[in-house]
């Protein structure tokens, strides 16, 4: 489990909660009678025991619809050892916050389980809503900056390295318990999870939400965060690339910037400014594209970040 963070900002709504013995029902369901007790009060045989090791189902309310690129938070119950989410292991915050983000092709089900200190479970398939996508075609290259194909196959293994190694960092910081904001505000002109076409060739879908605002508008961090990497030269696709740690597997990603003006290693503060809105890499005018990811899960920043209000 990670160290205790002090909570920063207003805390985004709990997403999900494990009960142990009883939970709160379903609102469009009545509450269970315990299976000790008849609806009359009187008393009944008590079921049979069942193994130590057998999964143990308890209820789970969600006060969010789980999504394909959404994200939920959840409070464990307090003997939770350890939690894991289709076999991947869930960290827990000392106060038994965990996050849980499902990527924009995730499954219609996922299995949640709360192994606790007893060494039983209780087990949860969670529903995922699917999203609903569009075509984008876009005139840009299909490979980016780079003035060739054989230029683009030898730069990019490299740049693509470089942001898988600051994803994998384990960074401490409590900005994914934050409400997000937009780190910049104007007209959405891409739009996450958009099946992509460059110039006629099929890319692979958009991983963002575009805003488009002149060069040079400055950008803040949407929560707060860990600098993992700020490209010192553009990459052949994201130009200019920052990526900010918001802890528990949770980071931003901003493309084509003009201007970085944090280095890796800061420590960032939500609303603090971090560089300049730019075209560079992959782009056919100035505009801040933001990437969300949890993990390997790519995630819609709206869901975070909510309606835009300008």
């Amino acid at each position: 489990m990670t160290a205790a963070i002090r909570t920063r900002g207003r805390a985004l709504t709990v997403g999900l909660v494990i009960g142990l013995s009883s939970c709160v029902p379903a609102m469009d369901a009545p509450a269970a009678a315990p299976a000790d007790v008849a609806m009359d009060g009187a008393a009944t045989p008590m079921a049979p025991t069942v193994d130590a090791r057998e999964p143990r189902r308890t209820d789970f309310e969600l006060a969010a619809t789980a999504e394909q690129g959404g994200v939920l938070i959840g409070v464990a119950p307090a003997d939770t050892r350890s939690l894991a989410l289709d076999g991947r292991a869930i960290p827990v915050a000392p106060d038994g916050r965990f996050l849980l983000a499902f990527d924009r092709d995730a499954g219609a089900t996922a299995r949640l389980v709360a192994t606790f200190a007893d060494g039983r479970t209780a087990q949860r398939d969670i529903a995922i809503a699917a999203g609903r996508w569009r075509i984008e075609h876009v005139n840009a290259p299909y490979r980016g900056s780079a003035a060739s194909d054989a230029e683009f196959t030898r730069r990019r293994p490299a740049e693509l390295a470089q942001i898988a190694e600051a994803r994998a960092r384990t960074v401490e910081s409590d900005g994914w318990r934050q409400s997000f904001v937009w780190p910049v505000k104007g007209r959405f002109s891409g739009f996450f999870g958009s099946q992509r076409v460059y110039q006629g060739k099929p890319g692979s879908y958009h991983s963002g939400t575009d805003v488009a605002v002149p060069a040079g508008t400055p950008f803040v961090a949407p929560a707060d965060g860990v600098v993992v990497l700020a490209a010192s030269a553009p990459f052949t696709l994201e130009g200019h690339l920052l990526i900010v740690d918001h802890g528990m597997g949770l980071n931003s990603a901003f493309l084509h910037c003009q201007r970085l003006d944090v280095k890796a290693g800061d420590r960032v503060r939500q609303g603090q400014v971090l560089g300049t809105v730019g075209a560079t890499g992959r782009a056919t005018g100035p505009h801040m594209h933001w990437g969300l990811k949890w993990h390997d899960a790519r995630l819609d920043p709206g869901k975070l970040a909510g309606p835009m209000r300008r």
